[in-house]
């Protein structure tokens, strides 16, 4: 499976909610026992959502909403999970860049994300840059990592 072979679909009605649901509920409620409660919350609502799919199948999924980081309003990258099957296919790298571009077509030009400590070499690898230091989230270590826009 190459890159091409994976179509990025935005959320828009309900069986595309279904897909990113499963998705999540998969990788992170089952996969790495976070609890539900913190699993879904109030920005599902308020976030922008895409779902990967690859050889007709639910590959990955991951959402953006608009936050504020230091006075500057940013794309929070968020949720971005990719089922086992396909991990080490690409399908990870095609959902973060389509999330920014997407975020990017909306304005943005500035992102952040709390990021699974052990995948921050694979973020660090798309420009983002760790601040901080580790912190835990969903009983999982977590980095904040940022992709500012260049200054003028």
């Amino acid at each position: 499976m190459t890159t091409t072979d994976i179509t990025i679909i935005h959320v828009s009605k309900a069986d595309n909610w279904e897909l990113s649901r499963d998705i999540r509920q998969e990788v992170f409620v089952e996969e790495q026992e976070c609890p539900p409660e913190e699993e879904w919350d109030q920005y599902d609502c308020c976030s922008r959502h895409l779902v990967a799919i690859a050889a007709e199948d639910p590959a990955a999924t991951a959402r953006w909403r608009s936050t504020i980081y230091k006075g500057i309003s940013v794309a929070k990258l968020e949720r971005i999970a990719v089922r086992e099957p396909f991990r080490g296919r690409g399908i990870g790298r095609a959902i973060v860049e389509a999330l920014i571009e997407d975020a990017r077509s909306a304005g943005f030009n500035s992102f952040m994300m709390h990021a699974q400590a052990h995948l921050c070499p694979f973020y660090e690898s798309m420009g983002f840059t760790t601040v901080g230091d580790e912190f835990i989230e969903a009983g999982i270590p977590h980095r904040l990592m940022i992709k500012l826009a260049a200054a003028d």
